[in-house]
């Protein structure tokens, strides 16, 4: 028996598809999970991609826009009506045509009233609507709303049978699958929106510069995307700003991809302390102003950006302004351009053009854009005319039934009069005159008053115009270039009314631009005191005079500083800064902040980060790191080193590098740029000297001590070293500003490492050697003392002497003032 119940069970519960009834439960049908999850993910990618996320080609506008804007037409909620609460209109779109979330409708409306968001808003908002600095806008309940007149034309003749209906969610109502649009929107508002799998990003334009470029394309359908350029310039963002180079937008308009490089419009003020200030007024698209304040404000923090003193946003209603102010020693157009490397001053838009197109998603191009536009327009004014030909054809046929009632006018009455009922009167008109149902009712609504002569005159009239209305619009229909004529005309009436200037300028592309190419190259003298004040000033500040003579200030110094060196450059070398530790940091030229002639320049510690008691002993220029050239370096103590240039080639520009090793009691007191071959003199402040070959010296890496270059007295230091060549003197200088220039022959080559011979004699008169120079005939000198004085002369005017002899008087010093340093340079360094 229970075998009996189990087959019955079976029998009940089995299907011939394998299907299984279980109880009250319903049908049970097996399905592969991962076939069902394919399938249901695909229905889920296309509802997403083609009812929410990306924009129809014809219209520019994703469900969400085009329904909020037919909900306000249909609630009468146009741009010459009272604005009405944005909670209403959010209703209105989901209750009737989007079951989704209250929060997407609402935030759709609030980015279609931000003149930040749209280049030509389609809602006219009224209260708080957000800000370029994140603000949020107000609650839907606060804020109002209504159609912008520009919304209008994109909805209009809908009425006209333009566009096709579907039913909304729940068949209730039907809703136009797209708009007339009689404005370009895809182009000129864009659109954003990322779908499954894919993404569309298409950047606003000027509107009268979309609809010229359609006008050409009527005009030569086989326009290229050169031709077009001509008339749209590239996109043009509603917050301005600038575009730099035309490269991303070539490639965005002829593959539909590219990226466009934006900056933000800022400019320098001088004020009236001699400091400087950026002033931003600008910021490219969708940047948020505050966010952006904060990024400099941390990069500022963080040292990355260094001579920001101030920073405010002080923009009004008037317009933007963020202002940044600068300390007086900065170049504002180096800090500017940190700027744009480190924040959203410069920023990318990334351009895809995709859209939907029949339904489907495609990547397209600037002419595809705009033929879609071009024969979706042509679709709207086919139909547009087919409707009003079938009302003017309509109302033909009402008034040949009039003018037939009229020709006949007392039979007619007197038929109607004779008519028991307005169905019987009705069958004898269109028994007895061949009238039409609606002909014949339309007799009978005639008024009394149409009866008058004047009033026959006016509907045989009438039925003229509309017989020649009907002839227009069949000419039309019949013409494609008539219609295509209307379209233009139509543009360029949108034109008329809503065009206005290009906000964004399309400039040349400067952003790969290194900082050193916004600086112009020129020869410079760069100072270092003894307390590590450096500054630059072109060299031609100094002007040449007559040895002997008292020399200008070079530069004001506190009484316990002194000028220590001296070099003359270019601001688009590198600088290499040796300290006396031992230890060599990195500046270009025009890092070294310029100063006025008497200013005592920035401290050292501002722009390297040496350590305390740390000092600058010696700087020189390098063009670049070839591997054939070595750094020849001296000690206070005579050790000398060689190493190879390429060595201090490092990333580690401002953080340092180790030069060589040292001992406790030394110092690094001299570096010279050489080929490894040179023949290389030793100068003492005792007034001795050691010449000896470079070769003698093997090349070392940068961490080590070096090798014996001179053995010195107890009470001795090196005070200097060059490198001899043949034709040259050698220069020396004394504290009291004596000095002399020796033949290079009279310094024999000796071995490294012995005590020297005598260079100039040293005498309280004369003082101790500050420097030791090779010289040419050709060059200048300059010696500067530790008050800041400074004298620039030839060096053919310094007398040709032995060694042996304490010199001639090069420059005058003041009592308790003595030379400090002596720099030499090419009379070329001082031309302008």
């Amino acid at each position: 028996m229970a075998d009996d119940f189990d087959k019955k069970d079976d029998a009940k519960n089995s299907g011939q598809n394998g299907s299984w009834q279980l109880g009250n439960l319903g049908k049970v049908i097996p399905v592969k999970l991962e076939e069902e999850m394919k399938n249901s993910y695909i229905d889920y990618a296309m509802s997403v991609i083609v009812m929410r996320a990306l924009p129809d080609v014809r219209d520019g506008l994703k469900p969400v826009h085009r329904r909020i804007l037919y909900a306000m037409q249909e609630a009468g909620m146009a741009s010459n009506k009272p604005y009405k609460k944005s909670a209403r209109i959010v209703g209105e779109v989901l209750g009737k045509y989007h079951p989704h979330g209250d929060t997407s409708v609402y935030d759709t409306i609030v980015r279609m009233a931000q003149n930040f968001s749209y280049r030509y808003m389609l809602a006219d908002g009224h209260g708080n609507f957000g800000s370029v600095d994140g603000d949020s806008a107000a609650a839907m309940r606060y804020t109002e709303v209504r159609m912008s007149k520009i919304a209008e034309i994109m909805l209009s003749d809908i009425d006209k049978d333009t566009v096709e209906f579907m039913p909304n969610y729940d068949e209730s109502l039907k809703e136009p699958t797209v708009l007339p649009a009689k404005m370009p929107n895809l182009l000129v508002n864009g659109s954003a929106g990322i779908a499954v799998g894919m993404a569309t990003n298409i950047p606003p334009h000027n509107l009268g510069e979309v609809i010229d470029g359609i006008l050409m394309m009527i005009d030569n359908p086989e326009v290229t995307v050169d031709e077009l350029m001509t008339v749209i310039k590239g996109p043009d963002f509603p917050t301005g700003g600038l575009i730099m180079g035309r490269e991303g937008i070539i490639s965005a308009y002829t593959t539909g991809r590219g990226a466009v490089k934006m900056r933000a419009c800022a400019h320098v003020e001088e004020k009236a302390n001699g400091k400087s200030r950026i002033i931003v007024t600008e910021l490219p698209y969708q940047v948020n102003k505050a966010r952006l304040v904060e990024k400099i404000a941390q990069l500022v923090r963080d040292k990355t950006i260094e001579g920001i003193t101030g920073l405010n946003d002080e923009s009004d209603r008037k317009g933007m302004s963020v202002v940044i102010d600068l300390r007086r020693d900065v170049n504002p157009d180096v800090i500017l351009n940190q700027l744009y490397r480190h924040t959203q001053l410069q920023d990318t838009f990334g351009v895809i053009m995709l859209a939907l197109v029949d339904g489907q998603p495609r990547i397209l191009t600037l002419p595809q854009i705009l033929n879609y536009y071009i024969k979706h327009q042509e679709d709207v004014v086919t139909r547009r005319t087919k409707y009003d030909l079938e009302k003017a054809k309509a109302r033909a046929h009402i008034l040949e039934g009039l003018t037939i009632a009229l020709e006949n006018l007392d039979a007619v009455i007197a038929a109607i009069r004779g008519s028991r009922t307005a169905d019987i009167a009705k069958e004898a008109l269109t028994t007895n005159y061949g009238l039409s149902d609606k002909q014949a009712q339309a007799i009978l609504d005639l008024r009394l008053q149409r009866l008058t002569g004047l009033e026959q005159e006016k509907i045989e009239n009438e039925y003229q115009q509309v017989l020649q209305t009907i002839k227009d619009l069949t000419d039309i229909l019949a013409d494609e270039k008539k219609i295509l004529n209307i379209i233009k005309e139509e543009l360029t009436e949108v034109k008329r009314k809503f065009n206005d200037e290009r906000r964004t300028q399309i400039t040349q592309d400067t952003s790969e631009l290194n900082m050193a190419d916004l600086i112009a190259e020129e020869d410079i003298v760069v100072t270092m005191t003894h307390n590590n004040y450096v500054k630059r000033q072109p060299v031609d500040v100094y002007r040449s005079q007559k040895r002997g003579g008292r020399g200008i200030t070079g530069m004001g110094t506190k009484e316990e500083d002194f000028v220590e060196n001296m070099i003359i450059t270019s601001t688009h070398k590198t600088m290499l800064f040796f300290t006396n530790r031992g230890r060599v940091y990195q500046l270009i030229g025009y890092e070294i902040p310029e100063s006025g002639r008497t200013a005592k320049g920035t401290a050292v510690v501002n722009l390297l980060p040496v350590e305390q008691g740390e000092k600058i002993t010696a700087v020189i220029p390098i063009d670049k790191f070839d591997d054939n050239k070595y750094l020849f370096m001296t000690t206070k103590k005579g050790v000398v080193k060689k190493t190879a240039l390429p060595e201090y080639d490092t990333a580690r520009k401002k953080t340092g590098l180790i030069a060589l090793s040292l001992d406790d009691d030394d110092e690094l007191i001299a570096v010279k740029l050489t080929d490894g071959d040179r023949q290389v003199i030793i100068g003492t402040k005792k007034g001795l000297a050691i010449s000896f070959k470079e070769s003698d010296v093997r090349s070392m890496g940068r961490n080590t001590r070096g090798v014996r270059g001179i053995s010195l007295r107890k009470d001795d230091e090196v005070v200097g070293m060059d490198n001899l060549h043949r034709g040259a003197t050698v220069l020396t200088a004394t504290q009291n500003g004596y000095g002399k220039r020796t033949a290079v022959g009279e310094y024999r080559r000796q071995a490294r490492g012995g005590k020297g011979i005598i260079n100039i004699k040293v005498t309280p008169k004369t003082g101790e050697v500050v420097g030791i120079k090779v010289v040419r005939e050709d060059q200048e000198f300059m010696l500067i003392t530790n008050d800041g004085i400074v004298i620039r002369s030839d060096v053919s005017g310094i007398s040709i002497i032995s060694r042996n002899t304490q010199g001639v008087k090069l420059m005058k010093t003041e009592i308790n003032d003595s030379v400090a340093a002596m720099a030499v340079f090419d009379h070329d360094a001082g031309e302008e």
